[in-house]
């Protein structure tokens, strides 16, 4: 796994986007996956599993959120797995994680608390076809039969109609993504996937940190996150298109108007310092 510390918008972008190109199509087509997090110190532990709350009550929680939310439920929600990213989409402990294909969305993110300023954030990248190359035979023959690299809930429920099978897949851990169904704008505009192993106590970092390639762990000091949050803001980067509706109006206002530490204010770019005069000590 590659750590990286950034140090500038510029060298920001070429982390974010190296390894882009593609070949074979001649384009520039990443199979990254991205989670943005506000403090380095956050883990990749799901709420399923992080401090060992919910680990037991999995099937429980799922089979409750099931029967109570089937008259609220989309009518695109069959499998498992599509009610699962459902489910992890409305907060409930899940052993799936949030992910996105956009770079750009994983820095908002980052960026949206602004309590955290003060605090260097991540961003993980993670390639999914290399990933892949630890999952059981059926599911690498169901990626080549499909011509995909990361799975839906249609997909995996032919394999796999339920947790239990599918854990027994392999007796090592993998983690697979899954795109879940367009079922509000939230997760389009979001452009969002999931990650998903093979057992809800396992945890994507510690699987991640035995992979040499493909894995990429990126350090955004607290100094730099002003930048990157006003230059999201430019790009149309929003909690206004992030979160459609009126919660996502207010919450992009509430933070966009407001101030700015003036201990946090940096330097205009070329102004010359400015040094503090020493007072002559009174004699």
């Amino acid at each position: 796994m590659l750590e990286q510390r950034i140090g500038t918008w510029l060298e920001l972008q070429d982390a974010l986007f190296a390894g882009s190109w593609n070949e074979a199509l001649g384009r520039h087509r990443p199979t990254f996956a991205f989670r943005g997090m506000p403090q380095v110190t956050n883990d990749l532990s799901t709420a399923l599993n992080r401090d060992g709350l919910f680990v037991r009550k999995e099937r429980d929680l799922l089979r409750a959120f099931r029967k109570y939310a089937r008259g609220e439920s989309p009518q695109s929600v069959e499998s498992l797995w599509d009610w699962l990213a459902l489910a992890q989409h409305h907060g409930l402990p899940t052993r799936m994680l949030d992910w996105t294909f956009s770079p750009y969305v994983a820095l908002h993110f980052l960026t949206e608390n602004t309590e955290r300023y003060g605090e260097d954030g991540v961003v993980w990248c993670v390639d999914y076809r290399q990933t892949n190359r630890h999952l059981p035979r059926r599911l690498k023959a169901l990626l080549r039969q499909e011509g995909a690299d990361v799975f839906t809930g249609e997909m995996l429920a032919t394999t796999a109609s339920d947790l239990s099978t599918f854990d027994r897949l392999a007796k090592h851990p993998f983690v697979l993504f899954l795109e879940p169904p367009s079922l509000d704008a939230r997760i389009v505009n979001q452009f969002a996937l999931f990650s998903v192993m093979n057992g809800p106590e396992l945890r994507l970092d510690a699987f991640l940190e035995a992979q040499v390639d493909g894995v990429r762990k990126l350090i955004i000091p607290a100094a730099l996150k002003w930048e990157v949050r006003d230059k999201l803001d430019q790009s149309n980067i929003t909690e206004r298109v992030l979160f459609p509706g009126f919660d996502g109006v207010s919450r992009w206002l509430r933070r966009y108007y407001s101030p700015r530490p003036s201990n946090s204010q940096p330097r205009p770019p070329g102004a010359p310092a400015v040094r503090k005069r020493r007072r002559a000590a009174k004699k």
